[in-house]
């Protein structure tokens, strides 16, 4: 039983470490205050796409083509960091861009993890263990390494220009997005015609 809960935790743990996920929660960190906010809605939205992974198996990723996924993840990634850029204008020093940072780290969250990796590698492992347990080892992985990436936001945050982390940070977020769409392209089609 140990085995179904360290088995998922350390597989999740390993490939999600240093993820766009990550960067993404280290990011949006850097930008607010109310931390544990952030961290719940983070913490729910990867219960809900990695439990429904684990209840429903592959099912997602069956019914909506990974392309189509990987173009919907691309779309939010870009949006945020244009939002970010727009909002860097419009604030003033020291204060927050993101109203609700449950809100921003849920939405990030829960729209950009269907079809990744985690989620199906999430789904596997429930066909081979108790789903529970797996929930379980799956949902404690994801958290410490929220954790970790909010306190390496605010430490991050804390040392550098808050104007300056809003540029990288939106920047990241487009080059996360752009990257995700040229990954949903099928550019053997076009070599075909040249």
């Amino acid at each position: 039983m140990l085995n179904e809960i360290l088995i998922p935790l350390v597989a999740v743990g390993l490939a999600e470490m240093g993820d766009k996920t990550q960067l993404s929660i280290l990011l949006l960190s850097s930008r607010t205050k109310e931390y544990f906010k952030l961290l719940l809605g983070v913490i729910l939205a990867f219960l809900i796409v990695d439990g429904v992974a684990i209840l429903l198996g592959s099912w997602i990723t069956n019914l909506v083509p990974a392309h189509i996924l990987k173009l919907i993840s691309a779309a939010i990634f870009i949006g945020f960091g244009l939002l970010i850029l727009r909002n860097n204008k419009d604030e003033e020093e020291g204060e927050a861009s993101f109203k609700n940072p449950f809100v921003s780290g849920f939405t990030m969250i829960f729209l950009s993890e269907w079809g990744d990796k985690t989620q199906i590698a999430s789904a596997l492992f429930a066909v081979e263990y108790n789903p529970w347990m797996v929930l379980i080892g799956v949902m404690t992985a994801l958290t410490l390494l929220s954790i970790m990436a909010i306190y390496l936001g605010k430490f991050i945050s804390g040392r550098i220009d808050r104007r300056l982390i809003t540029r990288i940070a939106g920047a990241v977020f487009i080059i996360i997005g752009i990257s995700f769409a040229l990954s949903a392209v099928d550019f053997s089609a076009f070599a075909d015609i040249l």
